[in-house]
């Protein structure tokens, strides 16, 4: 059986050896680090050993990848939020335009041949309102005017029309809208679409 022998306190190190290894050890870490790591890594060479040995070099392709790569991620970052900054300016326009497109009241009706409908905005003086309408098929008769207060109006009249688009300004606080007759020999459709300064639409004939 194999016995291990302690070694004697003659054998064991001293206080003053130990420090003095320590020191010499930090001294090496040290130097290694001032003419090795700092310029190898970080472009920075305060004794000039790096350069003469060819370290500083490396330490300066390190430090301008580490800049070339900061660059960019500045760059992205500035293109994403200009990416966001657009989005947010489309995204407001998309909206606005699809708002300018809602119509306020969207609706049908069908006149058979010889039928006549009338329907009318309220509106004050000055007040407008945009429209548009059309025939699915064949043409009709329609009148644009008004009354209210013991005024009348008529602002427009036409014959087989397949529809207009425009906007209509009350010369007067009252009842503004159209008349429509078929004076064809088929069903007509008519689609009616409005928005504007009216405070109700109404059927009045």
């Amino acid at each position: 059986m194999y016995n291990a022998q302690k070694p004697t306190r003659d054998e064991l190190p001293s206080s003053a050896q130990l420090l003095r290894s320590t020191i010499l050890a930090l001294a090496a870490a040290l130097v290694i680090l001032v003419t090795i790591v700092m310029p190898a890594e970080y472009n920075i060479d305060p004794t000039g050993i790096g350069r003469a040995i060819g370290l500083a070099e490396m330490g300066e392709i390190k430090t301008e990848l580490a800049r070339e790569a900061e660059q960019d991620r500045l760059r992205s970052e500035a293109e994403d939020q200009r990416s966001d900054l657009i989005d947010g300016l489309l995204g407001l326009f998309v909206s606005s335009a699809q708002a300018q497109e809602t119509w306020k009241d969207d609706f049908s009706f069908t006149l058979e041949p010889g039928e006549g409908i009338e329907w009318k905005l309220v509106m004050e003086e000055g007040a407008t309102a945009e429209f548009s309408w059309s025939t699915d098929a064949g043409r009709v008769n329609f009148d644009l005017h008004g009354d209210g207060g013991g005024q009348n109006i008529t602002y427009e009249k036409g014959r087989g029309t397949i529809g207009e688009t425009g906007v209509l300004t009350a010369a007067f606080t009252g009842n503004h809208g159209w008349f429509w007759r078929n004076r064809d020999s088929s069903d007509i459709t008519v689609r009616v679409q409005l928005r504007g300064d009216y405070s109700a639409l109404k059927q009045t004939y």
